[in-house]
């Protein structure tokens, strides 16, 4: 069998699993955020947190409930690192350092996931297990609900109250992220992922020394950080370490994992507002976008442009043989797509075009599908700037799903669209300006720049993967994207729950002979045009000196 054909063959697989799970898991997601009622370890989980979980919440207590327990989920997680030599478990490992460990505290409470450190070298059990991935638990479920949240301002009328989040919180991680992913770290442990609590031992001999790995619930946490689009390693090598990601199939099984609920969650969409052809329609604009770009990607990396690549079968520099060209092409476009970071090849040895492609998929937003509930927040926010552009076409009020897109709604969506461009391109200036940084690019020229630009726009758009090219463990670094992570994060939500409140408020515009179809293929092409165009304008002249520049030039 060709490379080529084995990955055609991989992805019509993964399409046929998605499209089997889309409709019970998002008609299932949608009952979890409409039921009235509570679990029973849900309430247990209520009355010690102190929470009425049938309070209903306008926007700016929902919001002050996403950023409070997430202000306390980094300062946990910081604490816990900085405290790991003291605890049991920790492998004799040291603290961390203080601009490490706010980085990683910040990055994995903000789902980003960025990992600058050694994670087989740096931390212990405790940590990995107490502190990362139940962030990666927590900080998946926040997503979701500021997501649903959002579909809810569309959804209710003449009112401003968007749910409960500690609600959303709770029923998200105990009935969504933490069944699947028991099931999905099962299939990995059958597969061969690690699953124990190990200490360190060495393995063979090697040039007079021994080579030293150290045990730890890798497929448990590697279940999570697919699923709930996190991208955190266990290994710094990620899923390209065999403890984590052994065999095809599970190659395989991690992008459907990836997939699962960003996909699903349109599904949900379209069950909450009442018009399932709606989410179709998102579904329809995500897909279109994913489709292309893995097939453009495929197209950069089979490509034969001499002996070398004539004799490997396509680019196999930087990629595992156990997955192949296509096999690393759909990942690395799934991973980028979505805010999950993880990685089975290092992007920094795809071809110059490749790597823009990575790089171009974090900048579109991350929306197609994107990450849990931050893809579907993302898009929808798109889907409205898309309605306003035809409005203006036709000289019309614009209105999406029943409500009118005013100065005010423009507005919160307008800033929502410009914060992560801004970060991402402010902070790569300011590095390729002062002298220190770049002195942690290995390349100079086109791709040096590429590496710094990558790592600023995987920050402040939540991804978490790297170019592997950059030491990005100095304190610059450290802090810089650390805080890109942070307001990345954080201040897009504060936009779209305002946003969420003012449609919540608004009474429904019913639909005339003008109104724009947003459930036909039409508005599918409108959408996926206007975030093409949209993400070009803004970052096409960086782009220009970093990835097409090399691409051109080879």
């Amino acid at each position: 069998m060709s490379p080529v054909l084995a990955g055609v063959l991989q992805l019509l697989a993964l399409i046929a699993a998605l499209a089997l799970a889309y409709r019970p898991l998002g008609d299932y997601m949608a009952r979890v955020y409409s039921s009235d009622k509570h679990l029973r370890v849900e309430k247990w989980i209520y009355k010690g947190i102190g929470a009425n979980p049938d309070a209903e919440m306008r926007w700016p207590a929902y919001l002050r409930g996403v950023l409070a327990f997430s202000a306390v989920s980094v300062l946990f997680l910081y604490l816990l690192q900085r405290l790991q030599g003291h605890l049991p478990g920790s492998l004799g490992f040291a603290a961390i350092d203080p601009d490490q460990a706010f980085n990683t505290a910040a990055s994995f409470v903000s789902n980003t996931n960025w990992q600058s450190y050694y994670g087989e070298q740096a931390m212990g059990h405790v940590v990995q297990t107490g502190g990362l991935a139940v962030q990666n638990f927590l900080s998946a479920s926040v997503g979701i609900a500021v997501a649903v949240a959002l579909v809810r301002g569309f959804a209710r009328s003449r009112t401003g109250e968007l749910g409960n989040f500690w609600s959303d919180l709770v029923r998200g991680t105990v009935r969504i992220l933490l069944p699947i992913s028991v099931i999905a770290a099962i299939v990995l442990v059958a597969c061969g992922a690690l699953q124990n609590f190990s200490g360190i031992h060495a393995v063979g001999q090697f040039f007079g020394g021994s080579q030293q790995w150290n045990g730890g619930a890798v497929a448990s946490q590697e279940a999570i950080k697919e699923l709930g689009t996190n991208g955190g390693g266990y290994f710094n090598a990620n899923s390209a370490h065999p403890f984590e990601n052994p065999t095809p199939f599970s190659n395989l099984f991690e992008i459907f994992l990836i997939l699962l609920v960003p996909f699903a969650l349109t599904r949900t969409f379209g069950r909450m507002v009442g018009s399932l052809r709606q989410g179709y329609a998102i579904l329809a604009t995500m897909v279109t976008i994913w489709i292309g770009f893995t097939a453009l990607m495929m197209w950069t990396e089979f490509a034969h442009h001499g002996p070398a690549f004539d004799i490997a079968g396509g680019a196999m520099e930087g990629k595992e043989t156990r997955f192949g060209v296509g096999g690393s092409s759909i990942f690395a476009v799934a991973t980028t797509l979505t805010s999950t970071g993880a990685v089975d090849s290092f992007h920094s040895s795809f071809t110059g075009l490749g790597g823009g492609i990575t790089m171009l998929g974090m900048q579109l937003g991350e929306i197609a599908p994107g990450g849990t509930g931050s893809g579907l927040y993302g898009i929808l926010i798109m889907a409205i700037i898309a309605v306003f552009i035809a409005g203006l076409m036709v000289g019309r009020t614009p209105e999406y799903l029943g409500k009118k897109i005013g100065t005010r709604e423009i507005k919160f969506a307008a800033i929502y669209i410009l914060i992560t461009p801004a970060l991402a391109l402010v902070f790569t200036a300011a590095a390729m300006a002062l002298p220190t940084p770049g002195n942690s690019m290995t390349n100079s020229g086109a791709h040096g720049f590429s590496e710094i630009l990558y790592a600023y726009t995987s920050g402040a758009n939540n991804n978490g993967s790297a170019f592997a090219g950059l030491n990005a463990d100095t304190q610059w670094f450290n802090s810089t994207i650390g805080l890109a992570m942070l307001l990345g994060r954080f201040l897009p939500m504060v936009f779209v729950l305002a946003l969420a409140g003012s449609l919540a408020e608004q009474k429904p515009v019913p639909a005339t002979a003008g109104t724009l179809r947003t459930e036909k293929p039409l508005f599918t092409g409108l959408l996926v045009g206007a975030i093409l165009i949209i993400t070009g304008l803004t970052y096409f002249p960086a782009l220009a000196l970093g990835p097409l520049a090399e691409g051109l030039a080879s």
